[in-house]
């Protein structure tokens, strides 16, 4: 199965009520001149045939920045798997990549290395791990596991990793990258990244 970027949709993860920031929409906080979403939309698009965004409020400015959005399938709020099931639903690549909007430092090789561990061992599904923990919804999957999540989220579950216990998975290995995964969460580490210190990926 070798790397080809025409086969994988990716699915920006937007949907959240981003509840540690007192309820903004977290892919739209600016960070340096730029909105979050946008920084990780920059990286991602050289790196798939196509993206998707997943949100549930602010359509409209997401759709100006020239991606289709999609919604979850109902307004519960149910996690990051009820926006991985629409994202896989509305995609017509064999793959597809999800990535957090809150994670504006993942790097222009995550697809390609993501894609290698899922080649190499023949798993469902490669999670991204940075040497220390697991981030599960960095992750590339087969678009055909859509009805498993379905099924997953109508029994009442939403936890991701007794999800991907249902399937054969693997980690990919990205503990040389772990500025990768760093998550703003709070203005302090908004701040933080402003302050120059990870100038370099943004």
């Amino acid at each position: 199965m070798a790397f080809d970027k025409a086969s994988i949709t990716g699915i920006v993860l937007a949907g959240g009520r981003a509840q540690r920031m007192g309820g903004i929409d977290k892919g739209l906080v600016p960070l340096c001149g730029r909105t979050m979403i946008e920084h990780i939309l920059d990286k991602l698009k050289g790196q798939v045939g196509g993206i998707f965004i997943n949100a549930n409020r602010n359509m409209k400015t997401y759709q100006d920045m020239g991606y289709r959005v999609v919604r979850d399938n109902d307004d519960s709020y149910a996690g990051p798997l009820a926006g991985m099931s629409s994202g896989l639903h509305a995609a017509e690549t064999p793959l597809c990549v999800t990535v957090p909007c809150d994670s504006p430092l993942i790097g222009a090789d995550i697809v390609q290395r993501l894609h290698e561990s899922l080649r190499d061992s023949g798993a469902d599904i490669a999670v991204a791990h940075d040497g220390e923990r697991a981030h599960p919804v960095v992750n590339l999957m087969g678009r055909g596991l859509s009805a498993s999540i379905d099924n997953f989220l109508a029994s009442g579950e939403r936890k991701i990793d007794r999800w991907f216990d249902k399937h054969n998975w693997v980690y990919a290995d990205f503990s040389d990258r772990p500025e990768y995964f760093i998550n703003v969460n709070t203005d302090e580490e908004r701040q933080e990244i402003e302050r120059g210190i990870y100038l370099d990926y943004v």
